[in-house]
Formats: C-alpha cells, sequence, structure tokens
C-alpha cells in the first residue's frame, strides 16, 4: 500500500461550504428620482408649475427632443442608470440573491456544514473506496464520515462521489477537517490518500458581566457585543440561575393597547444587535432562597447565560457561557479579649506597662470569608 506522498493520485477531494446566500447589493452609490433633474421639491406648491410636470417629465421633448430613446425599464444606457424606476431601488437592494464566493468566516456557536466531492480525473476506474472524513481540533478528534462498512464500490473516470457532513462548532482556534481514501487504482494497488483542510474559528460576541448587590437584591447586568461582520438577531437571552437563586429579567415599560399586547407577545420580534460592536444590555433580577446552611455549603456561583440568535438570512447560532460568579457579602467581625497578662518593667525611675492582648475571631455561622470574583 502507498501513501499520498508517493506520487500523483486519480482521486482529489473538492471541500465547498454550504452557507445562506447573501444578497446583491448594487453598487451604484446614489440614484436620483427623474423629478429631481428638472424641478424642485416644492413644485407642487404651484399650482401652475404642477400642471407643467408631465411635460417637463418627458425625456424625448426636455432633455434631449432628437433622441428616440425609450423609457423601458431594460434601458441600460448610461443616461438612465442613475435613475429611480421604483421607491424600492433607493435601498440598493435589486432583489437577487449571490452564492458566497468565498469560504468566509467560521463562528463558535455555528454549524459547520460542507458539501465534500471526490473526483475521479483519471482514465481508469478506481474501485473499493473507503471515504472517511474527520474534524480535528486542539482537543479532540471527530468522525464526520466513515465508509469502512459499506465501501463504495467504484468511480468510474471523470466521475465522482459526493457527501455532505455537519458539525456543531464548540471550540475556538484552529480547525482541520481531514478526508482520506482508501482505494484500489488500476493496477489493482492498494492506495492512501489524506488531505487536510484548514480554517479557524472566532469568537462572534462578547459577554461583559456585572453584579451589584443592593441590601436583599441581587442585579446582574450582561452587555452582550457583536464581532461578526453581520447583524445578530436575538431570539433568546436567557439565564439559567444555580441553586438556591431564581432569576427575572428587568425590562423598561411599554405601553401598548390590550388589542395588540397578544399579538406582540405572540410576534416577539428579535432584539437586533449591529455588526461590527454593536451592544446591547440585559439586566435581571436575582433572588436568593432556601435554607441558610444550604447556600454556605455551596459557593457564590450565580448561574450562566443561554444565548442564541440568528443571522441576515437566518442560519442560527447558539453559546453558553461559563458560570457567573457573585460577589461576597460584607461579612460582620466580631473580636473577643481572650487573655490579659500584665507585666510590670521598672527602668530609670520610670515604670513601663506592657500589655499583651490576645483576640479571638468569631464570624457567624450564615457567614463564609472569602475573595470577590467577578467575571
Amino acid at each position: 500500500m502507498s501513501s499520498g506522498q508517493g506520487g500523483p493520485h486519480p482521486l482529489a477531494f473538492r471541500v465547498m461550504r454550504l452557507c445562506k446566500p447573501s444578497f446583491q447589493v448594487d453598487p451604484i452609490p446614489l440614484l436620483l428620482d427623474p423629478a429631481d433633474l428638472v424641478v424642485g421639491e416644492d413644485v407642487f406648491d404651484d399650482p401652475m408649475a404642477a400642471a407643467q410636470l408631465p411635460r417637463l417629465l418627458d425625456v424625448d421633448e426636455s432633455l434631449n427632443p432628437s433622441s428616440s430613446v425609450s423609457s423601458d425599464s431594460s434601458d441600460l444606457t448610461y443616461r438612465t442608470r442613475f435613475l429611480l424606476h421604483h421607491p424600492s431601488d433607493s435601498i440598493g437592494l435589486s432583489g437577487l440573491l449571490v452564492l458566497p464566493q468565498a469560504f468566509g468566516a467560521i463562528y463558535l456557536g455555528e454549524t459547520f456544514c460542507s458539501y465534500i466531492s471526490i473526483n475521479n480525473s483519471s482514465n481508469f476506474e478506481v474501485n473499493d473506496i473507503i471515504i472517511k472524513s474527520e474534524m480535528q481540533t486542539e482537543r479532540q478528534r471527530l468522525v464526520l464520515l466513515d465508509t469502512s462498512n459499506s465501501p463504495v464500490e467504484s468511480i468510474r473516470a471523470g466521475g465522482r462521489y459526493d457527501f455532505i457532513v455537519e458539525h456543531d462548532v464548540k471550540e475556538l482556534g484552529a480547525h482541520t477537517l481531514v478526508c482520506t481514501a482508501l482505494y484500489y487504482d488500476g493496477d489493482g494497488e492498494r492506495k492512501y490518500l489524506p488531505q487536510f483542510f484548514k480554517f479557524m474559528v472566532s469568537n462572534p460576541l462578547s459577554v461583559r458581566t456585572k453584579v451589584l448587590v443592593i441590601k436583599e437584591i441581587t442585579l446582574l447586568e450582561a452587555c452582550i457585543e457583536n464581532h461578526t461582520k453581520s447583524n445578530l438577531f436575538m431570539e433568546q437571552v436567557e439565564f439559567e440561575p444555580a441553586r438556591h437563586w431564581s432569576a427575572k429579567i428587568l425590562k423598561s415599560d411599554e405601553h401598548h393597547s390590550e388589542k395588540n399586547s397578544q399579538t406582540r407577545e405572540i410576534f416577539k420580534p428579535p432584539i437586533l444587535i449591529k455588526s461590527g460592536g454593536g451592544i446591547h444590555n440585559y439586566l435581571y433580577q436575582l433572588t436568593s432562597h432556601g435554607s441558610t446552611q444550604g447556600k454556605v455549603e455551596g459557593s457564590n456561583i450565580l448561574g450562566k447565560l443561554q444565548i442564541t440568535w440568528r443571522t441576515n438570512l437566518g442560519e442560527p447560532g447558539r453559546l453558553q457561557t461559563q458560570q457567573i460568579m457573585g460577589t461576597v457579602s460584607v461579612h460582620h467581625i466580631i473580636l473577643y479579649r481572650e487573655c490579659c497578662p500584665l507585666l510590670f518593667v521598672s527602668l530609670y525611675m520610670c515604670r513601663v506597662f506592657i500589655f499583651v492582648l490576645a483576640f479571638r475571631l468569631k464570624i457567624p455561622s450564615n457567614q463564609k470569608v472569602g475573595s470577590s470574583n467577578m467575571v
């Protein structure tokens, strides 16, 4: 059996990423309404000027009397390419979708979906192909596809075998998609083909938290910042409290009519966090419950955040934060005098009194001393 380093192979892997298309944006920076070229915005204030508007907008009579160019929307000449033919043209979207032109960025919490094709570029048929696809990271190696139990019988000359793999991205940093093929070539020799496709996984957002304790009320503020190049529509930002805690999200008062309140609850619009550094703040009120002794034996863990979102065309993403730690309460320290031995020393007609005091530290049973920790 020979490996992939011995020479050229009849087979080769081609990897294409499957993702949603994007909207085609018109590169023209500014479009004009034809009326703006010949009249002002206050033309309708004068009835006589408004009556002459159809004649002024006649292209054949006013701009170029000798021209017979039609005003059809299919006219792509330079003279009409900057004109607004429909109000929706002003947003710069033509209504067309564009397939991805590059591999693009991959973010933590997304699902990596890839279309893999193994092509036979030789003039002979290859047989008994065992195909394996794995995702390798710094911590683990996951098998995405393995045809060892049911090898591909053959791939004819000029033919191909296609398959799709998916992987939930749960780690940051370097990822390697390893594609291997074990097959018999035209001479009956067993060969092994490995190919490696590397990409980086970035963090789509950052979460900054702040814990504030006011008497018996604990407030948790979470600031979510978007680091991607597309808008994120937050479907859910839920705080899962730890044991002995309950959480309630605090929102600003919104006054709506009773007629629309039920509709707004069912069709709740997602929260938009704009691309390139947009932020949104969430505020939760935490309430502790249960026995005091149970809370002491635990720790100052408050809980964690579950975050789900979608991009412009509905691609989902999901992240979970680490455990959020709360601040340690202020403890009242009580000092007791243990003993007070008295020593007398005479020196040069002066009496020096030396007191040795020993104190015993007593902490109430419902309190625990520790260092504060904030995420």
